[in-house]
């Protein structure tokens, strides 16, 4: 099995319930697939704040955004399935 590291971006601000929540799910992944996460608060960046303001919390990986809540916050579920997926493809 490749033990490919995958590289994730949590996109969010500080006091954000929801990117919290997200946060915690990927850590817990990270008991299950290789990865690294970088956080970045949108607040620092006037251009990633216009872009994400409504959409938070967004997360990428390997340089893709992946999930973007529109319409829900993506869930431990999503998270799990979509790096399994990667990890069969990879």
């Amino acid at each position: 099995m490749n033990e490919k590291t995958f590289e994730l971006v949590l996109y969010g601000r500080n006091k954000c319930h929801l990117c919290d929540e997200v946060e915690l799910y990927i850590r817990s992944l990270a008991e299950e697939f290789p990865l690294r996460m970088r956080m970045v608060d949108i607040e620092s960046d006037p251009v990633l704040h216009e872009e994400m303001m409504f959409v938070i919390p967004v997360v990428e990986i390997d340089g893709e955004i992946v999930f973007r809540s529109i319409t829900h916050v993506v869930t431990l579920k999503e998270l799990h399935e979509e790096l399994y997926r990667r990890t069969a493809l990879s």
